[in-house]
């Protein structure tokens, strides 16, 4: 150990190295504090890239899994789509052997497609890890938003139940809904909605809703119609012959019912025509044709006969 003397004064360089490895205690701290926190991070980082790294060894595994459950998905859906194809014809064969209308044959047919294909793509999704039992109760829960969204749908639905079990209407039969004037014969009465194929041979496509919910006339409800036919002739022209040419031409009409009412009269007077028509009773079924027939032989007859029928012209006098 080295002393210095000064007068009095002894003065030891213990002091000073005392002091100084206080200091270098101090700063000697503050780096190991960053060389541990540099050493934390380090490791978490070593211990992110293990992570991807064991991630990307088990990727081509995960994706080889998920495309073997993603097959079995599809042969799933194939083979379920078969098998409600069956079950859909075993019950329309079972109804037919029933005697059950078309219409409700097509209405249940409708049902039980939409319910088999829920169970399925329950089935499907369960098959993927999703619970069947949280998705119904997430249905359930939101019912009343499902419900709002689909009042439309619900309504078509009950719609739809309320035509069969009313039976206003039948598949075959000929209607018109006085809602927006459509009509045409009942093709099928589906589970929301109803087909119409009209006289040009259009489909028209109506909600059970809508049906249900407005007025309209079912015109094969009876097995016959009354035939209406009205035609002007000219104010020259001899009613009296008129009305005789049309009362024979209904006794030669062996499509005309001869034991309902036969009705020829004068309809009403126009400003250039006298208007005649003629009413009688066909077949349902043969309404149409019976109709346009009279209709043509109705202009033969009276050009045979001389009996004008008028068009509108205009007629110019000089003075």
């Amino acid at each position: 150990m080295f002393w210095l003397n000064a007068g009095n004064c002894i003065w030891s360089d213990n002091a000073v190295s005392g002091n100084t490895a206080s200091g270098n205690t101090s700063s000697g701290d503050g780096v190991g504090d960053a060389f541990a926190v540099a050493g934390e991070g380090l490791a978490t980082i070593s211990e992110e890239i293990s992570a991807f790294q064991q991630y990307m060894d088990a990727l081509p595994s995960k994706i080889a899994q998920f495309g073997i459950k993603f097959a079995l998905a599809l042969l799933i859906l194939f083979i379920g789509s078969k098998l409600i194809k069956l079950v859909r014809k075993i019950l329309r064969r079972s109804l037919e052997r029933m005697n059950a209308e078309a219409g409700v044959i097509q209405f249940l047919d409708s049902l039980a497609r939409a319910l088999l294909y829920l169970v399925l793509v329950c089935w499907i999704a369960s098959y993927f890890g999703f619970e069947t039992t949280s998705l119904i109760a997430i249905l359930g829960s939101a019912g009343a938003a499902i419900a709002l969204a689909l009042q439309g749908s619900l309504s078509n639905f009950t719609g739809g139940v309320l035509i069969l079990l009313l039976k206003p209407f039948k598949v075959g039969d000929y209607i018109i809904e006085d809602n927006k004037n459509n009509e045409g014969t009942v093709t099928e009465i589906e589970l929301f909605y109803t087909k119409l194929r009209t006289i040009d041979d259009k489909v028209v496509v109506l909600p059970n809703g809508t049906l249900a919910n407005t007025s309209l006339t079912n015109v094969s409800q009876s097995p016959v119609r009354c035939l209406i036919v009205t035609v002007g002739i000219s104010y020259d022209a001899d009613v009296k012959k008129a009305k005789e040419v049309i009362r024979n031409m209904i006794e030669n009409e062996k499509r005309i019912m001869k034991n309902r009412d036969v009705n020829v009269y004068v309809d009403s007077l126009g400003s250039s025509e006298v208007v005649v028509g003629y009413r009688c009773y066909v077949k349902n079924e043969e309404y149409w044709q019976v109709r346009w027939d009279m209709i043509e032989r109705t202009k033969e007859e009276f050009d045979r006969n001389g009996i004008e029928i008028p068009f509108s012209q205009i007629c110019v006098h000089m003075k």
